[in-house]
């Protein structure tokens, strides 16, 4: 079989985690067993669908690295063998009515003429009567006199496409293996809306048969429309795709993944200094695991290990911990020229280091590679060494600076750098132990003092590396600055 998969999102909005998801488990078994990904646009809500939204579909599938090989592209191509990869352009182009014709035709359709008020009186109806809420099937068998006394009325009928009554409807999942329905608990769906445009049911039918769609690998929050699915499929005389339903995510709590889990849009993990290699990493062990439980992949790893049978029934959860633990892992191994790439945007984003030394600031940037696990932190983590004057930490300074002997530290140290010949680490370091020991000081009591006088801080990077790349004439400044701040 050629293995034909897509992603098929609609514009109504930024593309969030759960999507991507999606569209990430469809790029990996498409590449995995050398097939097509394709990306199509469902854009039938007319209502909803935006311009601005399929951009952001594009920019975050692109940013995450799933490139597909038919569809659509931001520039306005299209590649692919089977256009337009826009339902709403399909459907100007009259591919589905003739098909919903076909299905009039043979009775395997019919038009219902039911209002709103009548249908939401059949809701309340089986409420009552503690039923589902179905359609009863009111029109389907209309009268032609019928037919026209409600077209004389000006109601305007959708399209109902019948649903067998008796028996069930039974499918068999990659995941989750053999799958039934009793088709007593369908109705008769909808397939064209009283405006002309197809459901969403019956589009993705039509459209996974005519760009001949091998595997449709989805959330399972679609199962229950497979049963309608697979039942239009029968009625047209087309053989089904095979189907492959992804546990769904869940938050922390076990609750369906919200914005407060941290479902929000994947160019919204960009902004916050997500490397796209990390998340897709995260992603794929949502819901998927290797034999060995492997976590950190490597390049390439991913597409070459997939294997749907890895793919778990049971709610994958959404931990924004772990994801930042990974996020971090992938920063500290980037190598020098990597982690400046990356950064550099958000550093100039943030107006940190104006006019700096490019290769001044790629050493500076590597001093706290061990700390980073986000882009956006390192900024901030490095920003008092492009400053004028020290922003001092408030709690730093009462906890360091006010404490008794830390002006006796300072001025020590500064007698000491003053003269220091070699201004680097390792003679930084033995200068301020001979400071200490000459002052009867523990080497804590002249090094926190040193730290938060140069960086405002109690936290950073390595104390005499940090001072090295500061330089002479700025430590000595700052720490003149600082005393003071001494008691």
């Amino acid at each position: 079989m050629k293995i034909r998969v897509r992603f098929a999102p609609s514009p109504t909005g930024h593309l969030h985690i759960g999507g991507l998801r999606t569209a990430l488990f469809n790029y990996l078994y498409a590449r995995k067993e050398g097939g097509q990904f394709i990306l199509r646009i469902e854009d039938t809500d007319e209502e909803r669908s935006t311009q601005a939204s399929t951009d952001a579909i594009f920019q975050g599938m692109l940013w995450a690295g799933l490139n597909w090989d038919e569809g659509p592209f931001p520039d306005g191509s299209v590649k692919g063998e089977y256009p337009p990869y826009f339902q709403a352009a399909r459907w100007e182009q009259g591919v589905y009515q003739k098909y919903i014709d076909g299905l009039l035709a043979e009775g395997k359709a019919y038009k219902c003429y039911c209002t709103p008020e009548e249908l939401g009186d059949m809701r309340a109806k089986a409420q009552a009567e503690h039923r589902p809420p179905r359609y009863e099937g009111r029109c389907r068998h209309l009268t032609q006199e019928q037919v026209k006394r409600f077209e004389a009325e000006g109601r305007k009928p959708v399209v109902r496409f019948k649903m067998p009554a008796e028996g069930e409807t039974v499918f068999n999942d990659l995941i989750r293996g053999e799958v039934r329905f009793a088709n007593k608990d369908l109705y008769d769906l909808v397939i064209r809306k009283t405006s002309g445009i197809p459901t969403y049911n019956f589009a993705v039918v039509v459209d996974d048969y005519l760009m001949q769609i091998s595997h449709v690998i989805r959330g399972d929050d679609h199962i229950s429309n497979t049963p309608a699915q697979l039942r239009i499929y029968d009625a047209l005389g087309w053989r089904p795709p095979v189907m492959a339903h992804l546990s769904m995510i869940h938050g922390p709590d076990g609750t369906k993944l919200s914005k407060r889990h941290g479902d929000t849009s994947v160019i919204e993990y960009k902004k916050q200094g997500y490397l796209p290699q990390a998340l897709i990493n995260y992603l794929a062990l949502l819901g998927w695991s290797t034999p060995d439980s492997q976590q950190i992949f490597a390049a390439g790893e991913l597409e070459r290990k997939f294997d749907i049978k890895g793919c778990q029934k049971s709610p994958a959860v959404f931990d924004p911990v772990k994801l930042l633990w990974m996020n971090g892992e992938y920063l500290r191994a980037m190598d020098e020229t990597q982690l400046y790439a990356a950064a550099r945007p958000f550093i100039d984003d943030a107006g940190v280091a104006r006019g700096a030394d490019a290769e001044f600031l790629r050493k500076i940037i590597m001093l706290e590679r061990e700390k980073y696990k986000t882009l956006k932190e390192i900024p901030d983590l490095i920003s008092f060494f492009f400053t004028d004057k020290v922003q001092f930490d408030h709690e730093a300074v009462n906890k360091v600076l006010k404490q008794e002997g830390a002006k006796k530290a300072l001025e020590a140290v500064i007698a000491k750098y003053s003269v220091l010949a070699d201004f680097s680490e390792l003679p930084l370091e033995a200068a301020a132990r001979a400071a200490a020991k000459e002052n009867g000081l523990k080497a804590g009591q002249v090094f926190h003092p040193v730290r938060v006088a140069v960086s405002g801080r109690t936290n950073g990077p390595t104390l005499f590396k940090m001072l090295e790349y500061m330089g002479r004439d700025k430590v000595l400044a700052r720490m003149q600055a600082a005393l003071e701040l001494c008691s």
